[in-house]
């Protein structure tokens, strides 16, 4: 069974924005033309660079590897879905390890603060991954003990219900 990798990575913002004044051309050599556009259009820019910065370091640290032995500075990129949710784009070098480890999705999460950008990546296998029929099964099971329950307490109030009503009689006949 393979294990998920997990990778984790910060990056100060003040940083991220000394390199912007310094070397324009890194965002260029770093960042694909959407990450690009997305973090032009943000009010802070250096925080959301230094978000996919520290997101492109924890996915190739969640896969066992890093930039170098053929894995490109663009080989690695974060998308946005249609509500906001960011996912990681995998090509080259990149999405053949990834390929190479049985990774079926890689689980992002993004943050930033005043000061600091963080990102988390969980590489997720089939080995980590819940079957469909599992998922069904468990359902099933759940539903069935709810069910099993349910009938227990029904009983018990009956047996008290019929405890109350003998104890009732009882008392009248004394």
């Amino acid at each position: 069974m393979q294990l998920a990798g997990i990778g984790v990575d910060m990056l100060e913002i003040a940083r991220m924005q000394r390199v912007l004044d310094t070397n324009p051309r890194f965002i260029e050599r770093v960042f694909t033309p959407e990450e690009r556009a997305y973090c032009a259009r943000c009010t802070r820019p250096a925080e959301h660079y230094a978000a996919r910065f520290a997101a492109h370091e924890a996915i190739l640290k969640a896969l066992g590897c890093g930039f170098g032995n053929g894995v490109g500075l663009l080989d690695v990129s974060v998308g946005r879905g249609e509500n906001g949710r960011p996912f990681a784009i995998l090509t080259g070098r990149a999405a053949e390890i990834a390929a190479d480890q049985g990774v079926r999705e890689i689980a992002l999460s993004l943050s930033h603060t005043h000061d600091v950008a963080v990102a988390n990546a969980v590489c997720v296998t089939d080995g980590v991954r819940p079957k469909q029929d599992e998922k069904a099964d468990a359902a099933s099971e759940l539903a069935a003990s709810f069910k099993e329950a349910r009938s227990v307490i029904d009983e018990l109030e009956r047996l008290q219900s019929k405890h109350i009503v003998q104890e009732t009689q009882s008392s009248q006949e004394v």
